[in-house]
C-alpha cells in the first residue's frame, strides 16, 4: 500500500495540523472565497438567514461582477447595487465592473497562492489550481457559511494523476488536451476527485495553458484540478503578494484511484460537439459544419496567449461575412496587453466586435445569444443545450487556433490547414 500522499493530501494535511487521507472528512478553513454577481447575491442571503452580520474576515473575500455587465436587465442592476452595498458595510474590497472574469481576476490580483484551499459560488472556481490551490466551486448555502465561519466541510478527495508527455505540434495546444481527456475520462468519470496533472508536457506549460487545463476538470465532475506549483508558477506569482512556501509536491509512492498518460505529439485538434463536453472528436471528423458565430474569450480562453494563437491563424486576413466574431480578453489586464500589442486593432479590421472584459457568451447570460438553429464555436467550457442562447441552438467547443481558421472561412475548419 502506498504511504506517499497526493498533493491534495498534503494541502489538507497542512491546514488541519494533522496527517490527511482521502476519504476523510475535515473542518478546514479556507483562505479565499469568491462571489460574483449571478451567485453572490443568494450566498449574501444566505449568510444573512444564518443570522451572519460581519464577514470572517473580508480582506479572504473576493467580490466582482463580470456575467451581467455593465447591467442588462434591472434586476441585474439590482444586485450590483445590492452587492455593492454588501462590500462597503463590510469593508470588502470590490473589483465592480472595473476588472473582468472573476477567476482570471482572483489569479493575477494575487489573491490565491499554492497551498491555498479556495472556495468560490462558481464552479470553474477549480482554475485557482492552475498555481496549486485546492480550489472548488460551492453552493450558496456552504458559501453563506463559509462567509460567516470562515471554514467548511469537505471530504478530502480520492486522486487520478493524468501525466502528459511530448511536444505540441502546431496549432495544438493545452485547449486540445484538455478537451481529448474530457473526451476520454467523461463528464462524470472525475466526479468528487482531484484531478493532479502532471509529466513534461505541464513542466513546459505555460500558466495560460495551466489555467485552460485547471478551468475544465469541472467538465469531468472534478472537484479541483492541480498542477504542482513549480518555477513557471513562482515566476508568475513574482509580484503578485507574499506567499510562505509550501512543501506539496506529490511523493513519488502517492496512492491514486487512477492514473492516466498522454502523448501530446500525436494529438490533432479536439472540438467538443452539441451537446456534451466529453462529446469529443479530433477536428477533421467535424471540418465542414457550418457556423454563425464564433467566440473567443472566457476564463478558459481569454488570456492574450489565446489572442496570440487567434491572431497567428488570422495572418493578414479578413474574417468570414458569412458569420460574427466576438473577442472577449478575460481581464482588463490581459485587454491591455492584447490592445498593446496592436492585435485589437488587427481583429477589428478583421470584422470582429471586441468587448470589454466579462463572461459574454459563455453563459448566455448578457449578451452573443444564440436563436434556434444557429450554430456556435466557442473557446469556452461548456456547450450544454441553451448554454449560449436558444435550446434549439448548437455549441461547439474548441481552442482558439481552431475558432479563428474557422471564423476565416465560416464553418469548422483545421487550423493546421490554414
Amino acid at each position: 500500500m502506498a504511504n506517499g500522499m497526493t498533493v491534495a493530501e498534503k494541502i489538507f494535511s497542512s491546514k488541519c495540523g494533522r496527517t490527511i487521507r482521502a476519504g476523510d472528512v475535515v473542518m478546514a478553513g479556507i483562505d479565499a472565497a469568491m462571489i460574483h454577481d449571478i451567485t453572490g447575491p443568494l450566498a449574501i442571503t444566505q449568510f444573512w438567514e444564518m443570522g451572519g452580520e460581519r464577514v470572517f474576515d473580508p480582506e479572504k473575500i473576493i467580490l466582482l461582477f463580470d456575467h451581467q455587465i455593465p447591467a442588462d436587465s434591472i434586476p441585474a442592476a439590482k444586485n450590483h447595487v445590492m452587492m455593492r452595498a454588501f462590500a462597503e458595510e463590510q469593508g470588502i474590497k470590490n473589483y465592480d465592473l472595473r476588472e473582468g472574469v472573476c477567476h482570471q481576476v482572483a489569479l493575477e490580483k494575487g489573491r490565491v497562492a499554492p497551498g491555498d484551499i479556495v472556495v468560490g459560488s462558481d464552479s470553474h472556481t477549480c482554475m485557482y489550481g492552475a498555481v496549486g490551490a485546492f480550489a472548488t466551486g460551492i453552493g450558496s448555502t456552504d458559501m453563506g457559511f463559509a462567509l460567516k465561519y470562515g471554514a467548511l466541510y469537505f471530504r478530502v478527495p480520492e486522486t487520478i494523476r493524468v501525466d502528459a508527455v511530448g511536444t505540441f505540434g502546431r496549432r495544438v495546444g493545452p485547449k486540445d488536451l484538455i478537451l481529448r481527456m474530457a473526451g476520454d475520462i467523461g463528464a462524470d468519470g472525475a466526479t468528487y476527485r482531484a484531478l493532479e496533472f502532471g509529466g513534461s508536457a505541464f513542466s513546459s506549460m505555460n500558466m495560460a495553458g495551466r489555467m485552460t487545463c485547471a478551468n475544465m476538470a469541472i467538465e469531468m465532475g472534478g472537484k479541483a484540478g492541480i498542477v504542482p506549483p513549480d518555477a513557471v508558477t513562482m515566476e508568475y506569482l513574482k509580484g503578485r503578494g507574499s506567499f510562505d512556501p509550501v512543501d506539496i509536491a506529490p511523493d513519488s509512492d502517492a496512492g491514486y484511484l487512477e492514473k492516466r498518460g498522454y502523448d501530446v505529439s500525436n494529438l490533432s485538434p479536439q472540438v467538443a460537439i452539441p451537446h456534451n463536453v466529453d462529446n469529443v472528436a479530433p477536428v477533421e471528423e467535424v471540418a465542414g459544419r457550418k457556423v454563425d458565430q464564433v467566440f473567443i474569450g472566457s476564463c478558459t480562453n481569454g488570456r492574450f496567449e489565446d489572442m496570440q494563437e487567434a491572431a497567428e491563424v488570422l495572418g493578414n486576413e479578413s474574417f468570414s461575412e458569412k458569420l460574427r466574431v466576438i473577442i472577449i480578453p478575460a481581464s482588463r489586464d490581459e485587454y491591455l496587453k492584447t490592445l498593446r500589442a496592436g492585435l485589437i486593432e488587427r481583429f477589428v479590421e478583421a470584422g470582429a466586435l471586441v468587448e470589454a472584459p466579462c463572461c459574454g457568451p459563455c453563459m448566455g447570460g448578457a449578451f452573443g445569444l444564440l436563436a434556434p438553429g444557429e450554430v456556435s464555436l466557442s473557446t469556452s467550457n461548456r456547450n450544454f443545450r441553451g448554454r449560449q442562447g436558444s435550446t434549439d441552438a448548437e455549441v461547439y467547443l474548441c481552442s482558439p487556433a481552431t475558432a479563428a481558421a474557422s471564423a476565416l472561412y465560416g464553418e469548422i475548419t483545421d487550423p493546421r490547414e490554414v
